[in-house]
C-alpha cells in the first residue's frame, strides 16, 4: 500500500470500541486438546500456571485459569491474575504511537529528531543518520538490547543502559541518554534487530502527548479500550502472579535481580519482579507494564476487528503488513516484522498451521498471543514460568491443539 501520511488520519477522533462482550460455545475438540496441553505442561512442571483465552469471530470460545499464581502459598492461578507483560507491553504501546498517528500528531516517516533532539545515536563511523517513527515500530533502527550482549563488558552493558526489566533507578529520559551514546549497530532501515526501540518510542509518545508515557498510554489505549488491570504500576501485590523460572526437577521463583538468558551466547536478562511494584520505576514502553490475559483481548480482538474502534482501519492494516522489505528474522524463518508485533509470510518455512499474516509474539515473563485475521481468530497464552510459556514446547502444543480442534470440527 502507498505510504501514509499524517493528512490522511487527521480527522480521526478515537471512539469507544464495541467488543463483544458475548460467549460462545466451546467445541468438545478444543476444550479438551487445550485442556490436554495445559495439564501436560503442568504434570510435567515444565508450567506452574496459566490462563488461557480463545476468541473466534469475536466470541470468547474457551476460558482456563490452572495451576497455581503463588506455589509456595497454594494460591491457584485466576482468570483475572495480572501478570508483569514483559514484551507484550510492546503492541500496547506501538497502537498508543498509531492513535497519535491517527490524531494527526505524528506521522510515521517523521524524523524522531524534531521530538526527541537529545537522540542522535551515530554509526559507527561517526556519522548520524536520521530515525524514523516506522523505523522504531518495526525494529529497523539499528539499535540492540544489552541482554543480547555476549557479556558484562559490552557497549550497552558499558553505557549502563537498562533493558526496561531491571531495577535500575534511572528515569526514562537518562536511559534514553544513555543509549543514544552507544553507536547504531547498521544504518536504520537496513537490517531487522529486536531491540530497545520500542523505549525510544515511549519517550517519544511521551514527548508528543505532553505527558508521561504511563498517563499517555492509559488515554490513548488503556482508558478508551476499559483495559482496567493494565498499567506500568501494580497496586495490589496480592492479584499478580509470582514468577518461575524453568529448572530441573521443577521451575524455581525467580529471584530479584537474577539474570537468566534466553538464548546461547548471551548475557541474558537481569529481571525485577518487584519493579512492577515500584512507582518510582520508569516506564519501559518495550517490557514494563502488567496486564491480565482478559485485557490484551480486547486489545487484539479490537485491532482485528477493526472498523475504527481504536484504528483506522489503514493503520491496522500497516501494522500488520511486513516492514523488512523481505529479510528473515533471527530464529524464526518465515516471518518478517509489522508495527509493533512478526507477521508470517511463509507458513512453510515456518513450519505453522497458521494463515499468512497471522500476527503473533510473547514476553519474557512467559507469554504468548496470536491473531490470525483468515480465522477470525485471537488467542491468548498468559504464563507465569520463563521461558517455556515464550518460546518452549507449550506454545507449539497450544497452537496445534487449536488449529486441530478447528480442523476437526469443519
Amino acid at each position: 500500500m502507498p505510504d501514509l501520511t499524517t493528512d490522511d488520519f487527521k480527522d480521526f477522533t478515537v471512539t469507544i470500541p464495541l467488543f463483544p462482550q458475548r460467549s460462545g460455545i466451546p467445541s468438545a475438540p478444543l476444550s479438551t486438546r487445550i485442556q490436554a496441553v495445559i495439564q501436560q505442561a503442568l504434570d510435567s512442571h515444565r508450567l506452574v500456571g496459566s490462563v488461557v483465552l480463545v476468541a473466534h469471530h469475536g466470541a470468547l470460545i474457551y476460558q482456563q485459569a490452572a495451576g497455581w499464581a503463588d506455589r509456595e502459598h497454594a494460591q491457584p492461578m485466576a482468570l483475572d491474575t495480572i501478570f508483569r507483560l514483559a514484551s507484550v507491553s510492546k503492541p500496547i504501546v506501538s497502537t498508543a504511537a498509531l492513535v497519535l498517528v491517527a490524531q494527526g500528531k505524528l506521522g510515521l516517516d517523521d524524523d524522531i529528531s524534531g521530538w526527541l533532539p537529545e537522540f542522535q545515536p551515530r554509526l559507527a563511523d561517526g556519522s548520524t543518520v536520521p530515525i524514523t517513527v516506522r523505523q522504531l515500530l518495526s525494529h529497523t533502527a539499528g539499535l540492540s538490547y544489552r541482554f543480547f550482549e555476549a557479556d558484562a563488558y559490552g557497549p550497552y552493558a558499558q553505557a549502563g543502559v537498562s533493558d526496561g526489566m531491571d531495577a535500575s533507578g534511572i528515569t526514562l529520559d537518562e536511559n534514553v541518554r544513555r543509549l543514544a551514546s552507544v553507536p547504531l549497530l547498521y544504518a536504520p532501515g537496513s537490517a531487522w534487530g529486536y531491540s530497545l526501540a520500542t523505549d525510544v518510542l515511549g519517550a517519544l509518545i511521551a514527548r508528543v502527548h505532553g505527558t508521561s508515557l504511563d498517563k499517555a498510554v492509559c488515554e490513548l489505549v488503556t482508558g478508551p479500550l476499559g483495559m482496567v488491570d493494565t498499567g506500568f504500576v501494580v497496586d495490589n501485590a496480592q492479584r499478580v502472579a509470582t514468577a518461575y523460572v524453568n529448572d530441573t526437577t521443577q521451575p524455581h521463583r525467580l529471584a530479584e535481580g537474577e539474570t537468566v538468558s534466553a538464548f546461547e551466547g548471551a548475557v541474558g536478562i537481569t529481571y525485577s519482579p518487584a519493579r512492577i511494584f515500584d512507582v518510582e520505576a520508569f516506564p519501559s514502553g518495550g517490557a514494563g507494564m502488567a496486564g491480565t490475559a482478559r485485557d490484551l483481548l480486547y486489545l487484539l480482538e479490537t485491532l482485528r476487528q477493526g472498523g475504527g474502534a481504536l484504528l483506522p482501519d489503514a493503520l491496522i492494516e500497516e501494522m500488520g503488513r511486513d516492514q523488512t522489505h523481505g529479510l528473515e528474522l533471527i530464529n524464526a524463518p518465515g516471518f518478517g516484522f509489522g508495527l509493533g508485533f512478526s507477521v508470517l509470510r511463509d507458513p512453510r518455512l515456518a513450519d505453522s498451521p497458521e494463515s499468512p499474516g497471522t500476527w503473533r509474539w510473547g514476553g519474557a515473563y512467559g507469554h504468548a498471543w496470536f491473531v490470525d485475521h483468515a480465522r477470525g481468530l485471537s488467542v491468548v497464552a498468559f504464563t507465569n514460568t520463563l521461558y517455556e510459556g515464550m518460546s518452549g514446547r507449550f506454545v507449539t502444543d497450544l497452537r496445534d491443539a487449536v488449529y486441530g480442534a478447528l480442523e476437526e470440527a469443519q
